[in-house]
């Protein structure tokens, strides 16, 4: 729909263009967390101010400054998180309750593909499990395995909680 208070696709392609990111940057990912969109894709008028005055931003070229910024919250383990456990609601379907598998898939590889040694087999079981979707606390446990357990899994229990 035309929303006048709505950036939607093709207004954020536009943007991403004129930021010189590609949509599916990372960055993209923290700078919606940062205006607290609530659907990939589209930002409201409220969200977009929000997120701008935080950061600081009246223009494209001082977006384009706080690239190097918004990415550095990404190295930041709470912040990483938060960024995280947002990408859930945020990336899955608002009338479903879980993330279909494919998205799941795809927002794991941005978020930790670079980040986790064994991020590969994970995504080879994922592609051979039988999973349709992924629910919020399978979301929130994969971050915490990929944190905790060693690339052996020589600390892994599989009877553990």
């Amino acid at each position: 729909p035309n929303d006048p208070d709505m950036i939607g696709p093709e207004g954020m392609e536009k943007f991403c263009e004129d930021i010189g990111v590609e949509p599916e940057n990372i960055v993209m990912l923290v700078l919606a967390w940062k205006m607290e969109a609530k659907q990939m894709g589209f930002f409201s008028k409220s969200e977009w101010l929000r997120g701008l005055s935080d950061l600081e931003c009246d223009s494209i070229d001082k977006i384009r400054n706080k690239l190097d910024y918004l990415r550095s919250l990404l190295n930041e383990p709470v912040v990483f998180k938060n960024i995280y456990r947002y990408a859930y609601d945020f990336a899955r379907d608002k009338d479903q309750r879980s993330m279909d598998i494919d998205t799941a898939k795809a927002m794991l590889q941005l978020l930790l593909g670079r980040l986790w040694s064994m991020y590969s087999l994970f995504h080879q079981f994922l592609e051979q499990s039988k999973y349709k979707v992924i629910n919020k606390d399978q979301w929130c446990n994969v971050l915490e395995f990929s944190r905790t357990i060693k690339s052996d899994l020589s600390n892994y229990d599989e009877d553990g909680a």
